[in-house]
């Protein structure tokens, strides 16, 4: 088994790509910015973070990396969304704003901004299963929920009964942002299913 760092993408289109860059290489992961379908080829899994779905959604379609995406997560790549990401990991959103596509990968319908708007942002202590240790700190900004999920998805973390984090196979996705804490057990995480999924290849 190779022990090598795992190479994890951040989808750099729009939103925090730079707090995540930061967590993943705390996290013992060798973090790149993602553009591209070429970029989007050379990582061992991906982060699709916070920002504006909507926006995530056009601008991943307009740069060619919407397609090539979809069949890297059909094919078991790790990836993980926060916020705006968990919308765009979803299979179907409630009330979707005209022309939003998401790449699907968990088995899930995602209520958009359903914790209220910017000025309504909060913080709050959450218990994550896989998460070892003390409670993880979730900031929430203008953050969904998810509605339902299927047999098949895994509740990791609810706050006030609605589901914000959830993991289905090599898919993780939390409503909340951990990048903005300074807690990068999340991450780790993320990292580790990255490297799980990255042994078999290597043995």
């Amino acid at each position: 088994m190779s022990h090598a760092a795992p190479v994890i993408g951040v989808l750099a289109l729009q939103g925090d790509v730079r707090e995540h860059l930061i967590a993943l290489a705390a996290a013992d992961a060798v973090a790149r910015p993602v553009r591209r379908p070429e970029e989007l080829a050379e990582v061992d899994g991906l982060v699709i973070p916070g920002g504006e779905s909507t926006t995530i959604s056009k601008l991943a379609v307009l740069f060619g990396v919407m397609e090539p995406l979809r069949a890297r997560v059909r094919d078991g790549m790790p990836v993980y969304g926060t916020c705006a990401g968990m919308i765009m990991l979803a299979d179907k959103i409630l009330d979707p704003r005209s022309g939003q596509e998401t790449v699907g990968g968990i088995d899930m319908i995602v209520r958009r901004n359903a914790f209220g708007r910017q000025n309504e942002s909060f913080e709050a202590a959450l218990d994550v299963d896989g998460v070892p240790g003390d409670p993880v700190e979730g900031v929430f900004i203008r953050a969904p929920w998810v509605e339902s999920v299927g047999a098949g998805t895994e509740v990791l973390a609810e706050h006030e009964g609605h589901i914000v984090a959830v993991r289905q196979g090599n898919a993780l996705a939390t409503s909340f942002h951990p990048e903005l804490t300074g807690d990068h057990r999340v991450h780790a995480l993320f990292v580790d299913m990255v490297r799980a999924n990255r042994a078999p290849e290597s043995l």
